[in-house]
């Protein structure tokens, strides 16, 4: 939507996400990422830690299980969302104001790790992509023959873009 605050967030996870399943049979996965700026001081030519910032975090449907099945805690992420401020009162009568980030797009980071990545065959809600086909390229089960990375259409005589 036009107008929203959108962030990326790099940082580390502070637990495990909790997921939760809804009476209506949407889940969501509550998460907490800690971004702590670093700095050099060349003065003590070292480097200094920041202020942490702890951002609360939701990722809802799909994306959800996809978050509790591959993520942990202490993996570092990068996340993409939208900042939703929520106000509410609490049991003394006082208001409070709070900010979470609602997670479009959350993976780990490679920077200092490697992760194995497996393509879902259903991406969300009443949208099925194509079940996997056998795929004489690879051997086996895999992308449909259309996916020119999987088929190995893409080689050295090819540019890759």
């Amino acid at each position: 939507m036009a107008g929203e605050t959108t962030i990326t967030l790099v940082g580390n996870l502070t637990a495990d996400p909790d997921i939760r399943h809804l009476d209506n049979g949407d889940q969501v996965a509550n998460f907490n990422i800690a971004s702590t700026p670093r700095h050099y001081a060349r003065e003590a030519g070292e480097w200094r830690d920041g202020e942490p910032l702890f951002m609360r975090c939701a990722a809802w449907r799909d994306l959800a299980d996809h978050v509790a099945a591959t993520l942990s805690r202490g993996m570092r992420v990068i996340a993409t969302g939208r900042l939703r401020q929520r106000t509410f009162e609490t049991g003394d009568g006082e208001r409070r104001t709070v900010i979470d980030l609602e997670v479009d797009e959350i993976g780990p980071s490679l920077r200092w790790a490697t992760a194995q990545v497996t393509k879902t065959t259903n991406g969300g809600r009443g949208r099925q992509r194509p079940a996997a086909a056998p795929n004489p390229s690879t051997g086996g089960f895999g992308a449909p023959p259309t996916d020119q990375w999987a088929t190995g259409a893409v080689g050295a005589d090819k540019p890759p873009f």
